[in-house]
């Protein structure tokens, strides 16, 4: 399936700070097992809390921002996946003006999710359903189509690709728990 964040409806966050691309969403029996976005951070506020489910957050526009609060502070830089619960109350302050971050949200007792950066050169095998987002360069898919940034695809098996033009590629595996 491919995913686009230059086609994806903006739609407000579930606290109203800002908004979101949702790119895929993937459920079994009617709830939700992982969630991809695109968020747009204009500024600093309230960071959506969702009880129950894991994040994986990864900024891939602009200098980023710290996630904290009383106990918790987490440094959420550019191509560098922040892994956390999704339950926990965050406040968000940008670091260097505006960004963006791609977003998983999943259900960590019903699947795991393992992020990683890539560069340039072939996607690495993968088994099992996962993830590929294009940051920067492009990622031409074997006997298919070439992915441009904000583009992606999620598949259920490996897939023959190489990543071009000095690109990076937000690669997610997702495993049955």
């Amino acid at each position: 399936m491919r995913i686009s964040a230059l086609t994806a409806q903006a739609v407000p966050w579930k606290n109203g700070g800002g908004v979101t691309r949702e790119l895929a969403v993937h459920k079994e029996g009617g709830r939700m097992v992982w969630r991809l976005s695109l968020a747009e951070i204009a500024q600093s506020g309230p960071f959506s809390a969702f009880p129950g489910l894991a994040r994986i957050h990864c900024v891939v526009e602009g200098a980023g921002h710290t996630l904290s609060n009383d106990s918790t502070q987490l440094e959420a830089r550019p191509l560098e996946p922040l892994c956390f619960d999704g339950g926990t109350n965050l406040d968000c302050r940008l670091r260097d003006g505006p960004c963006r971050a791609f977003n998983v949200i999943y259900d960590p007792t019903q699947v795991t999710a393992e992020p990683k950066v890539l560069a340039e050169g072939p996607v690495p095998d993968a088994e099992g359903r996962q993830v590929l987002f294009v940051v920067s360069g492009s990622v031409e898919m074997a006997g298919t189509d070439r992915l441009g940034p904000g583009e992606g695809v999620v598949t259920e098996s490996a897939v023959s690709a190489v990543i071009t033009g000095g690109g990076a590629v937000i690669q997610v595996r997702f495993l049955p728990v």
